[in-house]
């Protein structure tokens, strides 16, 4: 079984948290300016939930993130690195 196979539901959501909270980074943008550009209901809570790896977010939330980060959904769910 190859290791991506092996993760953890755990594991895969705080590589996509991470990923998340690393390119709001990189664009200098805070939590709540973040929010801002969503398109959708969305609170400072539930992205600090996200980038923790707390909650499994939808993949319309996480469609809706990468759109207001402007990178490809792909970027957010790669989970192939562990880019921490």
């Amino acid at each position: 079984m190859s290791n991506m196979a092996s993760m953890k539901k755990s594991e895969i959501l705080k590589i996509i948290g991470q990923n998340v909270k690393r390119i709001r980074l990189e664009k200098g943008l805070t939590q709540v300016d973040l929010v801002g550009k969503i398109e959708s209901r969305i609170d400072t809570t539930n992205i600090s939930r996200i980038e923790k790896g707390r909650t499994n977010a939808t993949i319309h939330t996480l469609f809706r993130i990468s759109q207001a980060l402007d990178v490809p959904l792909s970027e957010i769910c790669n989970v192939q690195e562990n880019k921490s």
